[in-house]
């Protein structure tokens, strides 16, 4: 972290000298940021149950930096330092109250899953250690939040770049240790249907597809690093970033998948398997990977979290005791929801990406198209998208099982994504008009 901290680099993330981030410095933020635990871990255990086609169903989600990278250019071309300038100027408070409260909500979940993640880890690694997790899940807490809560943003930045050089050499000795194991066969693994069936990774990869263009629109981390640096700096970030978070989760990916070819039996969120799949310096070769990417992941949450809570909502003044007091509420939020019991890491993708679609036909028709819409459309398209991410979360409940098909999760959650979106277009183009 830095020395001394400034207002400027605490939320805007400049250096000392007041200077923007560089190419590689926001490229491996970006990824470092995205490429976090939860989602490693997600795209193992989708490897697990469902293949190669779960792999590529959750890769399909970074596709957001192409469709974020647009998204900001666009908003940048317009004059917009932010989604919620953006917003504001056209549905006025009810339009930033609706993004603000999405991005609130997914900033918790990301604090939430990635130190539920730090818990497995440590459950599986000391598993006769009665109550190791929840120490863990303490520690680092308080750990990512002493270096956020020291310089903000521009630590944040600093960090996120050691981390993820750190993350890829670990994680290239532990997936060079898969290529050459005996028991390893790029064909099988490449054509894996999974322990469960490739059907429901093909479904999630649909909804991937549809939720793809909104999802990086309501994560503040990406949109908060499309607007500090130049625009042909950011537009290349985004591009570089996409192709390295691909590479690196369908790489994690693959582990999962072999767990699932060898046999291996599914608990501990597979860290227990992988315990007895690999040499030990391989299995902590990935719980060192997991937990650099749980690390640096909370910094930029929680400095994504002072920025809203200062420069957006304006419930607090803009100063460093102000910046500190958000990161710490979100940081205590996050953890008692992880001590609480929720066990779910993928809901919380599938809740936040659902809340999420209201922003697609907003944008496709105010963004891109270059139409006004009416303030009752865009409630109209908010209140269909939490609606369907609340039937999602709420989807056993008597109430909620009787409108939904009697099916697998993924395809409740296709079906809920399409009526989302149909409903959204439907509101928006029925209160679209040309711009005068």
């Amino acid at each position: 972290a830095p020395r001394r901290a400034t207002i400027e680099g605490f939320f805007g993330g400049a250096s000392a000298e007041r200077r923007a981030p560089g190419l590689w410095t926001l490229v491996l933020s970006q990824v470092t940021t995205w490429i976090f635990a939860r989602s490693l871990m997600n795209a193992a255990i989708l490897g697990y149950f469902y293949g190669i086609w779960g792999v590529l169903a959750y890769t399909a989600y970074y596709g957001s930096f192409l469709t974020g990278g647009f998204i900001v250019g666009r908003l940048r071309e317009g004059g917009a330092g932010s989604v919620q300038d953006w917003l504001e100027a056209r549905f006025g408070a009810a339009g930033t109250g609706c993004y603000n409260l999405v991005i609130a909500l997914r900033l918790l979940s990301v604090v939430f899953a990635n130190l539920l993640v730090v818990g497995l880890i440590f459950g599986a690694a000391l598993p006769e250690t009665a109550g190791a997790g929840t120490v863990a899940i303490l520690a680092v807490a308080v750990l990512g939040l002493a270096y956020s809560a020291w310089g903000g943003l521009s630590a944040s930045l600093r960090t996120d770049v050691l981390q993820m050089v750190v993350f890829l050499a670990v994680f290239a000795a532990a997936f060079g240790a898969l290529l050459t194991s005996p028991e390893f066969d790029l064909g099988a693994v490449l054509t894996a249907p999974g322990t469960a069936g490739a059907w429901n990774g093909q479904v999630l990869l649909l909804v991937a597809f549809l939720q793809v263009f909104s999802y990086p629109a309501h994560d503040p981390v990406m949109m908060d690093r499309g607007f500090i640096a130049d625009r042909a700096t950011t537009r290349a970030s985004f591009l570089h970033a996409f192709w390295i978070s691909s590479l690196c989760i369908i790489a994690f990916g693959l582990f999962g998948v072999q767990a699932g070819l060898v046999g291996a039996a599914y608990e501990g969120e597979l860290l227990g398997t992988w315990a007895g799949m690999f040499p030990p310096w391989v299995f902590g070769a990935l719980l060192v990977s997991l937990l650099i990417s749980a690390l640096s992941t909370l910094d930029s949450a929680l400095a994504s979290a002072a920025r809203l809570v200062v420069d957006e909502l304006r419930l607090i003044p803009r100063s460093l005791t102000g910046g500190r007091l958000s990161m710490v509420a979100f940081m205590a939020l996050g953890t008692v929801l992880t001590l609480w019991g929720n066990q779910t890491l993928f809901d919380a993708v599938a809740v936040s990406g659902t809340a999420s679609m209201f922003l697609t036909p907003v944008l496709v028709v105010g963004l891109v198209m270059g139409r006004d819409v009416a303030l009752w459309s865009y409630l109209a398209a908010f209140a269909a998208a939490m609606l369907g991410a609340l039937a999602y979360f709420a989807r056993d409940t008597a109430l909620v099982a009787g409108l939904l098909p009697e099916a697998h999760k993924y395809e409740q959650l296709l079906v809920i994504c399409v009526v989302v979106l149909v409903a959204g277009f439907a509101a928006v183009l029925a209160g679209m008009r040309r711009r005068a």
